[in-house]
């Protein structure tokens, strides 16, 4: 075998596997959206088998013999090739160290848990989730300790998520958030509220998917790439490839808050995923490098730019034509407050920018205490409850808006949720950043995000997986990253929206 012969055989193993993946991402969508409930089965039985195939072609001899050639051979690669070369030879120690049969079990396992998590919120009843959780987290802890059985099984799984993060780093940084976010919240709750009445109305859900789609628009989404459909649980997920993007939402007709934010949230995510420069597509260096950098997107879009007094301005005007009864007598002040309004709330993704950290030191208290067998699955809601009191200082009704509430576990995303606190830091700094050569609140009032965005795509998007987490911190940001930035950012807006 030459070079020219190895990197012929790259290219055609990439795209199998990207074959599998657009497969494997059609049945997941599909089950989370359009499918019946019954159907998980079904699913399940043809995740299996793909699931064997992927594991035996990743771990044959050829494809070892394959990737060893090239990484012989680095000097002579691009820099694309050498980053896919390690990131495959990566996953396929990783996979090469998992038992075949347990693979297959874990990828059917998530299939039914997504089913079984689903009827459990609707009836909200953790019991009938319980059992299967039990599975998840075992089998999560079980497989950490396959690939890496000399690192900790949490640390592997947060690593997972955001390549060089461990539990010694996120304590630290969760405990640099809590020093800031703890008393700027309590200056917040002796200061007089705002009203958040306007957004609370009837909003009937055909007027809001309308809303949607211009907020779609004017993020500057693709809809020829990118679909929008409903789901219980707002996500995105990619298709295969950056070329097919889908965003779910859900329409809450009390509140069109939390649909339209919902929206610009997984907007940001697909802006990230269909950024990637074409010819990153097929390959394993197409799409976001980690979960910590996807939500700096996601809730750049949402939070820094959506919920910004210019953002409000603009959109107003909008609302007003689609909801006239709901917004009559109202203007874009009292949406930029009512959107603004700092309170502690029991759901997460309609949580406002101050305490949703908050919400995420819980579940990251509790992951954490079930990987470490510290505390049992079956204790869970117990122990949520205990520290929604503690934390946020608020009684939780019962399963649905409790320990329910998410789908991450569900599939199998343990160490998923220090990424979106992650994400909120990155973003504030990546706007430090961007402030230096875009003026973003010129480019709001004219009603033109392209700036904004082509700067993301320029130090972000269009890179795909070809940097490590620290390498594209480092090439965007010019200095070390610094959480004070974005305890600063919150400071400096909630100071001046309550007065303190």
């Amino acid at each position: 075998m030459n070079l020219e012969e190895a990197r012929k055989k790259l290219d055609g193993f990439q795209k199998k596997f990207f074959a599998y993946r657009h497969v494997l991402s059609l049945l997941s969508y599909d089950g989370k959206t359009a499918a019946p409930a019954g159907t998980a089965e079904n699913r399940a039985q043809t995740i299996s088998v793909l699931s064997e195939d992927i594991h035996r072609a990743s771990t044959s001899e050829e494809t070892k013999e394959l990737l060893e050639y090239l990484d012989g051979e680095k000097d002579s690669l691009t820099e694309k090739e050498k980053r896919a070369v390690g990131l495959l030879m990566k996953d396929i120690k990783k996979l090469s160290r998992i038992p075949r049969d347990e693979f297959i079990s874990y990828r059917e396992l998530l299939i039914r848990s997504d089913s079984i998590w689903h009827r459990a919120k609707e009836n909200s009843e953790f019991a009938s989730f319980c059992p299967t959780l039990e599975k998840v987290f075992e089998m999560t802890r079980r497989l950490a300790l396959y690939v890496e059985p000399d690192l900790d099984p949490y640390d592997y799984q947060l690593s997972e998520n955001e390549e060089g993060l461990d539990r010694a780093t996120a304590d630290a940084f969760f405990a640099e958030l809590r020093e800031k976010i703890v008393p700027l919240l309590k200056e917040i709750k002796k200061a007089p509220q705002v009203d958040d009445g306007l957004r609370h109305g009837y909003f009937p859900a055909e007027r809001q998917k309308e809303l949607s789609v211009y907020l779609m628009d004017l993020i500057g989404l693709d809809r020829d790439h990118v679909g929008l459909s409903t789901t219980e649980h707002p996500f995105t997920t990619t298709l295969g490839s950056h070329f097919d993007t889908r965003i779910t939402t859900h329409y809450y007709e009390d509140d069109f808050a939390c649909s339209a934010f919902s929206v610009i949230h997984e907007g940001g995510h697909a802006l990230y995923e269909t950024g990637s420069d074409d010819d990153l597509a097929f390959t394993v260096l197409d799409g976001g490098v980690s979960m910590g950098i996807h939500e700096s997107q996601s809730r750049f879009y949402e939070n820094i730019i959506g919920r910004s007094r210019a953002f409000c301005s603009l959109i107003f005007p909008k609302l007003r034509e689609i909801f006239p009864d709901e917004m009559k007598g109202k203007t874009d002040k009292d949406l930029y407050l009512a959107v603004n309004k700092v309170a502690p709330s029991l759901i997460r993704t309609e949580a406002d920018e101050v305490t949703y950290c908050l919400h995420i030191m819980v579940r990251y208290e509790l992951e954490k205490a079930v990987m470490d067998g510290d505390l049992r699955v079956s204790d869970l809601p117990g122990e949520w409850n205990r520290l929604y009191r503690e934390y946020l200082g608020i009684d939780v009704p019962n399963d649905k808006v409790g320990v329910l509430q998410d789908t991450h576990w569900a599939d199998g995303l343990i160490g998923y949720f220090p990424s979106y606190a992650l994400g909120s830091a990155y973003g504030a700094h990546f706007l430090k950043k961007m402030k230096e050569t875009v003026d973003v609140e010129k480019c709001l009032e004219r009603g033109d995000l392209s700036p904004i965005n082509e700067w993301n795509r320029e130090k972000i998007w269009r890179h795909g997986v070809l940097y490590t987490p620290a390498q594209m911190l480092e090439r965007v940001l010019d200095e070390k990253f610094d959480p004070g930035v974005f305890t600063d950012y919150l400071t400096e807006k909630y100071s001046g929206i309550y007065g303190i």
